[in-house]
Formats: C-alpha cells, sequence, structure tokens
C-alpha cells in the first residue's frame, strides 16, 4: 500500500496522498487497529502521522510547502512576465547593467516589472546570469614556478629594493642580482629611478663577469646547453621591453613569479632582509647616492667573502660559487670524527652532516607521499 500511495521512501507525498492516508489509518484504527502498525502499513512513521493530521488540521489545506514539492504558486511569474524581464534585461541602456541597478532605473519610470531576486532567478534559467558589460571573467591562477639549479650561473634571481634618503619622498632604488645555487651576488646597482634600461646594463655586466655566453642554437630546438634563467618578480623594471630584449640577445631566459606570492622569490626577498638587518645597516637615511653605494660596496664584499651561509651548510657564497665549498666541509666533516673518536661518550648519534646540497630549488615540487596527503585531505575536506 505504502509503494501505492508515496512511490518509495524519500519522495515527496501530494496532498491528496496524504489525505487518503489519513483516512485509511483512521478507518484501520477505528476497527482495532493500533496506529503504529497501522502508520508501518502505509510506510510512514507516528511523527508523521500527527503532522500530517496538524497540517489538515483546523482551517489548513495540507499542501506540501517543502522546497521541491509540486504544488501551486499564486506568485508565480508567467510567461509573459519572463519574457518581458528577458527582453528589459537585453536593451542596449540595460545590457551592460546587473539586475540590482535595472530595478532601481525601472522604478524611476514607473515601471515594476520583478524584483532584483526574480530578475537574476528569469536570467539564470535563460543562461544570461553572467558577468555584464566589458568586465574580464576570472583568470585561471598562473601556474607555480619551479626553477632547479644544481651548479653556479644556471638560475638567478633579481629584485629592486628602496633605500631612504635625506629629502622625503624620495628614494634610492637598490638593484640586486643573486645566483641561487650559490647564494652569491653576482651583480648590484644603487640609482635613482626605477628602470628596465639599468635592469639590462646590470645584467649584461653580470653575465660578462661570469663569462656566460650565449648557448648556440638558443630559442630552437638544436639548443643542447641549458640557458641560464633569470628570475624575478613582476613589477615594471622586471617586466620591461628593454630588459627582454637584451636577454633575448644575450641568451637568457626569464621567469617570473605569481602575483602577489613574495615565496615564489625567496632568495631575493632573504638577500634583502640580510642586508636591511645588518648591525651596521645605517640608522639615519642616505645623504647622497655615493654614500649608498659606498655601503652597499661594502656588504656584498662582506656577504659574498665573509658571511657564513645557514642555507649553505656555513660556508661563504664566494666559497660554493667558486668549488672550495666541498674540501672546507670535508675537512669539517674530518676534524668532528676525530673529537667522536677521541670521546665517543659525548655522541649518541653520528656526527654533524657537512654534505654540501646538491641541488636547489625555488617551490621544489611536492614528494609522492606529500602529494598522496594532500589529495587525500583534499577529498575529505
Amino acid at each position: 500500500m505504502g509503494s501505492l500511495l508515496f512511490g518509495g521512501r524519500g519522495r515527496l507525498t501530494s496532498a491528496a496522498h496524504r489525505q487518503k492516508a489519513i483516512e485509511l489509518i483512521r478507518e484501520a484504527n477505528a476497527a482495532g487497529a493500533a496506529l503504529v502498525p497501522a502508520c508501518c502499513e502505509i510506510g510512514i512513521s507516528l511523527r508523521t502521522l500527527k503532522r500530517w493530521r496538524k497540517a489538515f488540521g483546523g482551517d489548513g489545506d495540507g499542501v506540501d510547502r517543502r522546497k521541491g514539492s509540486d504544488r501551486l504558486v499564486g506568485h508565480r511569474l508567467s510567461e509573459e512576465e519572463r519574457q518581458r524581464i528577458l527582453l528589459t534585461c537585453n536593451q542596449p541602456e540595460y545590457a551592460s547593467l546587473p539586475p540590482g541597478q535595472i530595478v532601481p532605473a525601472l522604478a524611476d519610470q514607473g515601471l515594476f516589472i520583478g524584483s532584483e531576486s526574480s530578475f537574476y532567478r528569469v536570467l539564470h534559467q535563460a543562461g544570461q546570469c553572467n558577468r555584464r558589460g566589458r568586465a574580464r571573467l576570472p583568470q585561471e591562477p598562473r601556474s607555480v614556478p619551479r626553477l632547479r639549479a644544481d651548479r653556479p650561473n644556471q638560475v638567478w634571481s633579481w629584485d629592486i629594493s628602496f633605500l631612504p634618503t635625506t629629502v622625503r619622498g624620495v628614494w634610492l632604488y637598490l638593484y640586486l642580482v643573486v645566483d641561487v645555487w650559490s647564494r652569491k651576488v653576482v651583480a648590484w646597482d644603487v640609482a635613482e629611478v626605477e628602470s628596465a634600461q639599468i635592469a639590462a646594463d646590470l645584467v649584461q655586466r653580470a653575465c660578462l663577469r661570469e663569462r656566460y655566453r650565449r648557448p648556440s642554437g638558443f630559442g630552437s630546438h638544436q639548443c643542447q646547453q641549458q640557458p641560464l634563467i633569470l628570475h624575478a618578480d613582476n613589477g615594471n623594471a622586471m617586466r620591461g621591453a628593454t630588459l627582454e630584449s637584451r636577454l633575448e640577445e644575450m641568451g637568457v631566459l626569464r621567469s617570473f613569479s605569481r602575483p602577489r606570492v613574495s615565496n615564489d622569490n625567496p632568495y631575493s626577498e632573504s638577500l634583502f632582509r640580510t642586508l636591511k638587518y645588518r648591525p651596521d645597516y645605517p640608522s639615519r637615511p642616505f645623504a647622497c647616492k655615493d654614500e649608498a653605494c659606498e655601503w652597499v660596496a661594502a656588504f656584498v664584499d662582506w656577504y659574498n667573502h665573509r658571511h657564513r651561509h645557514s642555507g649553505i651548510k656555513f660556508v661563504t657564497p664566494h666559497q660554493r660559487h667558486s668549488g672550495a665549498a666541498k674540501a672546507i666541509c670535508q675537512q669539517r666533516a674530518e676534524v668532528y670524527e676525530a673529537a667522536r673518536q677521541a670521546n665517543p661518550t659525548r655522541w649518541s648519534r653520528s656526527t654533524r652532516c657537512w654534505r654540501q646540497p646538491e641541488e636547489v630549488w625555488i617551490n621544489k615540487p611536492p614528494e609522492e607521499n606529500e602529494l598522496t596527503l594532500e589529495l587525500t585531505l583534499m577529498q575529505a575536506a
């Protein structure tokens, strides 16, 4: 009987079927049957029976008002009103406006066709509920730049930072180019403007100093040598046409960070942090460009030749760039091993690892187990 009345569990039941079920249960109860078994025969619970009785009690009509039920809605828009809304929205004066502006504009003319929600609903049903006007659709997020370096002069990173001056509102611009693999500052400059021309000259001087030559067959499939990659953020100087053409001449590829993602250019950001948090960083602004150049030159000399960098096992960037870092780390490992042999009770584990990192990444791809865990978390969410 339940399947004849309702068609299965979870189906919406019309008012006529519910009223028929109430009458059948009333007759069964009058004949001596209990309510619970009678409801089970119909396929409903006692609670549902009470709710249906309450809906039909008094002035109730018993109409199912749940969302998705098949019922007559007196205020539903007619087909003529729907077509009028579509014609109004597609008129030239309203084609670029959202319903939130169309409805008040019609009201100013003494017209009311429907509410804003009715406009949106009709446009959605007609497949026209999209961005109106010349606004561009949201773009797909840019791909994550993933750069790998396993030797010097393979990936360079550069950026520009401000240096304060004694004149309020006037800044000097510090250009720094760092080798990602060795952390060595390969070029720097201080200028009064931010310019792609200055950046192009700076990179060209760095290529000459590091003896980088344009690979044969650059830009074609016949290129056998991996070209130098210059990574930067999305500043105006970084994307300038002057710098682009100069890099093309020198055989250097460009790479860019994602917009507003500072972690895509970590080595330049870290270098600027080291620079501006040095104990000898001037507490007062620079009086002139020459004073700034003098201080930056001293900093670069200290950073390249005396600063033991934590990211490269506490050797200087110059030592790693020149290839002397492995011998230095090997000597350290021998000193530690000798100390361990002299007093083994002080060493519960193996000695410190002084092995130089073979490769350096910008946004290293996740490992297979990390990727599996990430996918599992996404599926759980």
